[in-house]
């Protein structure tokens, strides 16, 4: 018997690999999907949980809210609750219990393709954008620059090619619209126009939700299948901590609800500035403002579909600024997606953000870190995971694509590892050992579990370091740069069409060029 190895076994092996790692499997086979689910990651204990519980209801009862609008003081204490003389909206413990009880629970968030639904409830996790960076990551000339709304809509048409990246929320300003309403308006329609997953937005004005939902209706098809299949949810700032009603974000939450948007209730404190500086203290006070908002918005609109949204941020108390890239940054967000599971919530909050301001060796240890711890603990939706810099100040496209592989591979842990009769591989061991060539590279489980076990990324570099050389040194921001070019200059969705965009623009200020939706567009021709 010969002991040389048959070459030519190993380069068909290779040859038959390379094939089936480039033939689409079904979504349900794949190594990872959305909605993979967590739980792994427990930073509290039961008891803490509890704690932090009976600590949040006590502000809420003795404390309570500060500048709460009539419409909300009216529906508010129908219910129950209270003022004080002071003028602080105080919320018995039993309400809350109540309206824990009978909220809304395991509701989809739809999407303009069903295919793209989630399904945001228990341990399930996705991931998607968000933010409003009011800077561009220039990355030819390693500079920031103004954000605009042709940045928005590129951003749109980029995450809807990133399968990792499942939902997208407006995750920048756009500085060219000059007023409140343009801004409204135009980052609803450039969302839409770029990407037929789940949208999240803001409104600053009643008026202008209103307006939003007059657009929702035509590109929906009327009112009735607008409110069958919610596309686009509202992002709501409804508190300024500490415990304090913002009186315009409530008045948009209330037209939202009742207009059959989702909400996003979000309260953003920064902890050892707008929140305590203990870690514990500032989860307790996002779990007393979001549980105030949660009762709320079901004693305006009883059964109203909204996202708790917990959304603490860090400071660096050296100097005050917002870190998000920090360690403490995945504590209290994933403290804060345990809380959303105690109470049976949707929860959404913040992480794989970074402070690094171009995406480098800080920024993947920053986004890697918080953005993959808080995944392990379940999150159901976890903004700002891709893209981000500056502390949410900046936004880089060319991020969009490095992240989505960093998503993907953090999804894959997510999973986890399945134990079963057939993964065990006794048999395949057996035989590799006693009757094989003593290596799995060419057995048939290797070729079948290549992506149904494993996931590639679309930008890293796995290389041999000859390889790399010959192949003039690689590098993974120059690759993301001519695939953000590549896309940009022949990825143009139709998702608004021609007829319904005539209509739309007939009755609204749109400022985003039809010539600039269509191949041709002068920024992305050579």
């Amino acid at each position: 018997m010969s002991l040389v190895e048959d070459v030519t076994k190993r380069r068909g092996g290779r040859d038959a690999r390379r094939t089936l790692r480039s033939t689409a499997i079904p979504m349900s086979k794949a190594a990872v999907r959305p909605g993979m689910e967590g739980g792994q990651y427990k930073p509290l204990k039961d008891a803490d949980m509890v704690r932090i519980h009976q600590t949040a209801l006590k502000l809420l009862n003795d404390v309570g809210l500060a500048r709460a609008i009539p419409s909300c003081i009216e529906a508010m204490t129908a219910r129950g609750c209270f003022m004080r003389d002071n003028g602080r909206l105080c919320i018995p413990p039993a309400l809350v219990e109540d309206i824990l009880a009978s909220c809304a629970k395991n509701f989809v968030l739809h999407a303009r393709k069903p295919e793209l639904d989630m399904e945001p409830w228990g341990n399930k996790v996705y991931f998607g954008t968000a933010g409003a960076a009011v800077h561009v990551v220039d990355i030819a000339s390693n500079s920031y620059r103004e954000s605009y709304l042709a940045d928005l809509y590129d951003a749109a048409r980029i995450v809807d090619t990133c399968e990792h990246i499942h939902f997208f929320q407006r995750c920048l300003t756009a500085r060219d619209m000059l007023n409140g309403h343009d801004l409204d308006i135009n980052t609803l329609y450039a969302s839409l126009a770029g990407t037929q997953k789940h949208v999240g937005t803001s409104m600053v004005e009643p008026a202008h939700v209103d307006e939003c939902l007059q657009i929702l209706h035509y590109v929906a098809g009327g009112e009735k299948k607008w409110r069958e299949r919610p596309f686009v949810s509202q992002s709501n700032c409804f508190v300024v901590p500490p415990l304090n009603f913002a009186e315009d974000a409530c008045a948009c939450l209330e037209v939202a609800a009742r207009g059959g948007m989702p909400v996003l209730l979000l309260s953003a404190a920064q902890a050892g500035a707008t929140a305590p500086a203990a870690l514990a203290g500032t989860v307790v006070q996002a779990v007393a403002e979001c549980l105030a908002g949660l009762v709320y918005i079901n004693c305006v609109v009883p059964g109203a579909i909204a996202i708790w949204g917990p959304w603490p941020f860090v400071s660096d108390l050296r100097t005050g600024a917002m870190s998000g890239g920090s360690g403490e940054q995945a504590l209290i967000t994933s403290a804060c997606a345990q809380m959303g599971h105690y109470f049976g919530l949707t929860v959404g909050s913040a992480a794989g953000m970074c402070d690094a301001k171009m995406p480098d060796i800080q920024a993947g240890y920053e986004k890697g870190l918080t953005a993959g711890i808080s995944a392990m603990t379940g999150i159901n939706l976890m903004y700002e995971s891709a893209g981000m810099h500056a502390s949410l100040l900046g936004f880089c496209l060319e991020s969009l694509l490095i992240d989505n592989d960093m998503l993907g591979a953090i999804n894959r842990n997510v999973r986890g590892i399945e134990v079963t009769e057939d993964t065990l591989s006794l048999d395949v061991i057996t035989e590799t050992c006693l009757e094989g060539p003593g290596h799995y590279l060419g057995s048939n489980q290797t070729l079948t579990m290549m992506q149904t076990e494993y996931i590639y990324p679309a930008m890293a570099n796995r290389m041999s370091p000859k390889e790399w050389n010959e192949a003039g040194k690689p590098d993974i921001l120059a690759k993301a740069i001519a695939k953000k070019t590549e896309i940009l200059s022949t990825y143009y969705p139709e998702y608004i069409p021609l007829e319904i965009d005539a209509v739309i623009r007939a009755h609204h200020d749109i400022k985003l060029p039809r010539e600039m939706m269509e191949i041709g567009d002068p920024r992305w021709m050579k």
